[in-house]
């Protein structure tokens, strides 16, 4: 059986496929996060159960339901595209990671970043006005509660990369490899890994 298909059937969620009809120039279209890119960031130590990570552009949860499950860590998916929200939603009712899980459907520049969560990742999920907005959310809850904040990108865009690795307050500590899980040679295969 197909990784996609068998871990959202053990996971009791739906969550395949790609959806863009609610996308434009300034938030991208839905499309989950391979499994595979998730065990390896789940595997690599950065994100523990005492975390809570916020998963900007949530879709519908499969980032949230599987780092909850695997790190134990609590997961906050924050989705503007009210029926992706609502999927989400519909996911959390059989979930068997729903109580480490909630979403909020909210515009990610609008989302008030939670004192006590510890990190944000992000596929893509917006345009770079927005995605400085939403570290400008960041910067202003660790001003209220100084803590380390890591960032999770998978795939990041150029511009995402020009802009975190110009930016003195953010730094990046590692990137993880995941262009052996694909056959393409694309070297956006990662997951790069920041501290804020």
């Amino acid at each position: 059986m197909d990784l996609e298909v068998e871990l959202d059937k053990y996971l009791r969620i739906r969550t395949n496929g790609r959806d863009d009809s609610n996308s434009n120039f300034v938030n991208y279209p839905y499309e989950a996060t391979p499994y595979s890119v998730l065990q390896y960031l789940s595997q690599s130590g950065h994100i523990l159960k005492k975390d809570k990570i916020i998963d900007y552009g949530c879709g519908k949860g499969r980032v949230s339901f599987f780092l909850a499950y695997s790190t134990k860590a609590k997961m906050i998916g924050v989705e503007y595209d009210e029926r992706l929200y609502n999927r989400a939603l519909e996911n959390c009712e059989n979930a068997i990671s729903s109580s480490r899980v909630s979403f909020v459907l909210s515009d990610a520049k609008e989302y008030k970043v939670p004192l006590d969560s510890t990190g944000a990742y992000f596929f893509n999920p917006f345009s770079l006005d927005v995605l400085k907005s939403v570290i400008g959310n960041i910067l202003e809850s660790k001003k209220e509660n100084s803590r380390d904040f890591k960032l999770f990108f998978y795939y990041p865009s150029k511009e995402y990369i020009e802009y975190l690795e110009s930016n003195s307050s953010i730094k990046n500590i590692e990137d993880i490899d995941c262009m052996d899980l694909f056959n393409n040679g694309d070297k956006r295969e990662i997951i790069k890994v920041y501290i804020i």
